[in-house]
């Protein structure tokens, strides 16, 4: 795995002097915080060796480095997902390779779905714990000291300052947000109503198709870990009609504003 992700750094540092404070991963339909970062060099998935090629769509499939937000910074614009059919290795490839480059805090992004009646689409979850319910994991195999510990402690994988500093900005902004516990399923299948009443049952607050094995990886690094979960939809259940993924990036696109309000004070404090 540590040559996996040397070749991809090796192949960014040929485009790019930058060495990121912070790396982030934007999700379905959160792509356009790229646009703003200054000074930006951007490499297609296609360009760096062993990462395969985003085809969900919502997500570019970039990376995207330059300053943002006061700091110098690598964004994802977009991600693989496991449903897609690849390893959870090649998955957390581009993350590993967002910590080897510099980054010690990675901020992860995505839109999900919520699973408590009073959350709104366009609320914002501050992500506080995860449950990885895919069956799988990046750390399965022989593991490479080089990279982490073969037993790394995940009691407390997400900051707590990161979302107090998250939740404090939207509070002035007037955006709501929720502390959230956010599920990994394997999709692509959306959630039955019955499986939704089981994940609320034991604790999360959201569920999604991606974020938990990425964290995971970062952490088997060393890097400090923030989440923004764009909730779009109530999930399966919830709301008393279909969902459709069309629906969840126009709500994403919609929400962008304020996830960008969020996300730069997470930036700006972790830099």
């Amino acid at each position: 795995m540590k040559h996996a992700v040397d070749s991809v750094v090796g192949a960014i540092r040929s485009r790019s002097p930058i060495v990121p404070r912070v790396g982030v991963v934007l999700g379905s339909g959160l792509g356009g915080v790229a646009d703003e970062i200054e000074d930006a060099t951007s490499i297609p998935f296609s360009e760096l060796p062993g990462v395969p090629a985003a085809r969900v769509p919502g997500h570019d499939g970039r990376l995207v480095l330059g300053r943002w937000a006061g700091a110098a910074i690598a964004a994802l614009r977009g991600r693989i997902h496991l449903y897609e059919g690849h390893a959870p290795e090649a998955v957390v490839l581009p993350v590993r390779a967002l910590v080897a480059l510099g980054a010690r805090t990675i901020v992860l992004t995505n839109a999900s779905g919520g699973l408590r009646p009073q959350m709104a689409p366009g609320d914002l979850g501050l992500v506080v714990d995860h449950m990885n319910l895919t069956g799988q994991n990046p750390l399965v195999g022989p593991n490479d000291d080089l990279l982490g510990t073969r037993f790394p402690d995940m009691t407390a994988a997400w900051d707590p300052e990161l979302a107090r500093v998250g939740e404090e900005v939207a509070a002035r902004a007037g955006i709501r947000t929720h502390r959230v516990v956010y599920a990994q399923v394997l999709g692509p299948s959306y959630e039955t109503p019955a499986e939704v009443r089981a994940l609320a049952s034991i604790g999360a607050d959201v569920v999604g198709m991606s974020t938990a094995i990425e964290a995971i990886a970062a952490r088997h690094m060393g890097a400090r870990l923030a989440g923004i979960s764009c909730i779009t939809n109530l999930a399966a259940g919830l709301a008393g009609e279909p969902l459709a993924h069309a629906d969840v990036q126009e709500v994403a696109d919609q929400a962008a504003k304020s996830l960008r309000t969020v996300l730069r004070a997470i930036v700006e404090a972790a830099a």
